[in-house]
Parts: structure tokens; sequence; C-alpha cells
């Protein structure tokens, strides 16, 4: 029996050296839109990692330390704490059309579903139970549901979610164990996740190697994606916009966008994008013509008391 692939919609969507030919790094000041500020300061020791920002101009935050949420007005850069964190990390953010962040456990292995508007957890899931190593870093949201990474793990994890939005059982959790080109590797491996252009598979990024792969969403086969040999290692979140994909590469704070084709089996290399306000950039979401990063500053000497920020800079 043939199956037909299923089209996975987006539901709302140092010295730097880079092993790419033709393609120069440029440093990016400002934005085209002048009345957004590009600078977006974050509470003192909140340690972020996670961006989502849906249609309004609204950014949400998830903090590393305890899971808190911080919801930032994008106009006037003023913020606020609207959900307290379970006492364990929130990793990558997305936000679906109905107010709804879906929020990333990290070693909690669990996800949770959180009102955007309250702040109120409106269902926790759990992909893998305590005492077993996780890290489920990273989301992307579909026309069928959540689909999550685990760096830790060769394993990526479903949410099926309905065509009202009715979100799943626990026992409707769907684990989709890699395959095929994808080789589980030590330490990080699948980290940012996005669709491909035609909405038919997933595309994920593995750290540590700096291959990207498309991955069959009903098998788990995952085929390396062609970029002419390029290199996205340190690859942490990823943001497909039309048939661009951005890749932020954190430890070398710098964003590549790659053109894709429309299967997303194949691309080139087209940009890369730094600024000096960089330190350590995760994950990255977009709002009007700009692309805005949290800089997550690992390394830094005392984390509690760091200061942590926000960068806008423009899609191209």
């Amino acid at each position: 029996m043939i199956q037909r692939p299923r089209r996975l919609v987006v539901a709302g969507a140092a010295v730097l050296t880079v092993a790419t030919s033709g393609v120069a790094t440029h440093a990016m000041a400002d934005s085209r839109s002048p009345r957004l500020p590009t600078t977006i300061e974050l509470p003192t020791g909140f340690q972020p990692e996670g961006i989502a920002i849906g249609s309004a101009p609204t950014a949400y935050f998830g903090s590393l330390v305890d899971g808190d949420l911080l919801r930032v007005d994008l106009i006037t850069g003023r913020g606020e704490v609207f959900s307290q964190g379970p006492g364990t990390p929130s990793v990558g953010l997305k936000v679906d059309n109905r107010d709804r962040l879906f929020v990333a456990g990290g070693p909690g292995g669990d996800a949770r579903v959180v009102d955007a508007r309250t702040g109120e957890i409106i269902a926790t899931y759990s992909f893998v139970a305590p005492p077993a190593t996780t890290f489920i870093n990273d989301v992307t949201l579909t026309q069928d549901g959540a689909y999550f990474t685990d760096s830790l793990n060769a394993f990526l994890y479903h949410l099926p979610i309905s065509r009202h939005g009715g979100l799943p059982d626990a026992d409707d959790i769907r684990p989709i164990p890699l395959s095929g080109d994808y080789q589980q590797q030590p330490g990080f491996n699948a980290n940012g996740i996005a669709a491909t252009p035609d909405g038919r598979a997933l595309i994920i990024v593995q750290s540590g190697t700096g291959l990207l792969f498309r991955v069959d969403p009903a098998t788990g086969v995952a085929t390396q994606i062609d970029v002419g040999g390029a290199s996205v290692s340190f690859g942490d979140g990823l943001l497909l916009i039309d048939r661009t994909l951005y890749v932020v590469r954190n430890q070398l704070h710098v964003v590549v966008a790659v053109q894709l084709n429309r299967a997303g089996t194949s691309g080139t290399v087209v940009d890369q994008i730094t600024h000096p306000d960089f330190d350590v950039p995760t994950t990255v979401a977009a709002f009007d013509d700009r692309l805005y990063l949290p800089n997550a500053r690992f390394g830094v000497a005392d984390p509690a008391t760091a200061t942590y920020s926000a960068v806008a800079v423009p899609q191209s």
C-alpha cells in the first residue's frame, strides 16, 4: 500500500570562519523598522534560551533557570513574567494562532502548553520518564500538531492536534525514532526543528556534526540535506520564512540563511548575519522585517547575576 505524504503546513510558522563558498558575513546594525527597539533588555539572571513571536508585536521568552515565561511588548520593550515555571527549564517555544505556547522542557523530558494571555498551564506531557537522560530541546508547530526534538536521544515526539485545535491525551503522544542518514553522536544532537517549504516533512539540525536533515514524520527516516558542503556546526534554533531557512550558530554568533528547494532536500547558503551585540544567540523568531534572537551568554562567569538581552536584526 502506498501512503500519501502528509502535508505539514506550518501553523502560524569569536573570529568567524564558515565553511561556505562566496558568501560574506556581514554585520547588521539597525532595522528598517525604526519605531521598534533593536535591543530588548531581559531580567538580570533570567538565562533565556527560547523565543516565540506570533502575529502580534509580542515576544515570549523562556528561562533556563526555573522555566519562567516572560512576555515582552516589541514596540515598547517592556515585559513581565506572566507564567511561573515548574522549576525545570523552559527551552524551545512556539505560539499558535489560539494564543497557546508550546514549551519544550529540556532535562525534564516533558513539554507543556500554556495560555499566552493568562499564563495558565493548559496541559503537560511527559515524553521520557526520569531518571532517563534526555533533553527536550525545541518544538515546531504544523497543521497536524507539535513536533519536539530530543538532543540526547534519537527520537522526535509528536503531539497530534485536531483540526479544531483540540489537544491530545497523554496516550496520544507518538515517539518517532530517527533513522536513515541520521546517526546519533556523543553530546548534543538534534536541536532546532522546522517544516520543509512544501510542508511535507520536517527539518532538524544536528549541532555537533553541523548537518541538516529532512525527516519523514511518518517513519522517522532522515535524509541529509545537500547544502553544498557548508557546515552549520553549533546549529541551534531554526526558522523557516518562505523558502529561506535561518539557522542560528550559537557559539559562532551568526545566523546563516539557507535558500531551500520546495522539498527541502537541498539548499544554498545565501547570507550570514551577525551583530556586535550577539552573545551566544540560541533561537530565532520573526516580526515585521526583523529577526529576534535572545542572547543565552553560555559560559558567563555568574549566570545568576549576569545581564541578558535579545537583539533584533533585519531578515536580509
